[in-house]
């Protein structure tokens, strides 16, 4: 018998400009970092958002070292420098897709450097029509690669998570992409995480019924501790 398997709550740190993004406020990335390590949420991610956030991220990493991956900008030199700055793993996007087309060849060499173990595929994507295509360059470039079984299938041979933004409805707080969920759960053999559009700590619940416990959530915009009003930090520890 297979064990059961339970959404869970996965936090994040989205850089811009060396400064949490969402935040209204002064805290740091360090302090998201360690908020995170002392209530044991593992599996929660920092993502650089263009340049300038190299030494905000490597922070953050250094206040939970093993405790967060990372991502923004991760190729095939700088990868091994992110793990030993503290990372889990590396999450990689845009150096997959050289002029928008997948490479299978620069999949493997990223594999072979950092081992399938510590290495995260962003698939982010855009829907079009009853399809979603995996966009990269902040989600405004269309990629050749559909987010499918087949190419899900494909990449898990290399990785051993993905991330998954749903850009269509990333930021605007007005619900998650209830098909995409649905299908993440019927497509993905590896841990996967879904952010996008969530709203109510109910969202929890809705993504652990769509996709059977396989696919994990995170909480941007909406968030208290992002100066969000709809969901509660606190609360979702206590259901983490």
């Amino acid at each position: 018998m297979s064990a059961v398997t339970i959404s869970r709550f996965r936090p994040c740190i989205d850089l811009h400009d060396g400064q949490v993004k969402q935040i209204r406020g002064s805290q740091s990335p360090a302090e998201f970092a360690s908020l995170y390590r002392d209530h044991g949420l593992t599996g929660g991610h920092v993502i650089k958002l263009g340049p300038r956030n190299d030494e905000a991220a490597k922070e953050a990493l250094a206040a939970w070292r093993g405790g967060l991956q990372i991502g923004g900008g991760i190729n095939d030199s700088n990868a091994i420098e992110w793990l030993e700055a503290g990372a889990s793993k590396v999450i990689v996007t845009s150096y997959l897709f050289p002029n928008a087309a997948f490479s299978l060849e620069r999949l493997k060499s990223l594999a072979s450097i950092v081992g399938k173990d510590r290495l995260v595929v962003d698939v982010s994507c855009r829907r079009r029509g009853n399809r979603w295509l995996v966009a990269m360059n902040k989600w405004q470039d269309i990629t050749d690669m559909e987010v499918c079984k087949e190419s899900l299938d494909l990449l898990s041979e290399y990785c051993s998570e993905f991330l998954i933004h749903a850009a269509d409805v990333e930021g605007l707080c007005q619900g998650i992409d209830e098909d995409l969920v649905k299908k993440l759960g019927e497509w993905t053999q590896i841990p996967t995480t879904y952010a996008g559009g969530a709203k109510d700590i109910s969202d929890l619940d809705l993504i652990n019924t769509l996709s059977r416990g396989r696919v994990d959530l995170t909480y941007g915009s909406s968030l208290d501790i992002f100066g969000g009003t709809l969901v509660k930090f606190d609360d979702l520890v206590a259901r983490h």
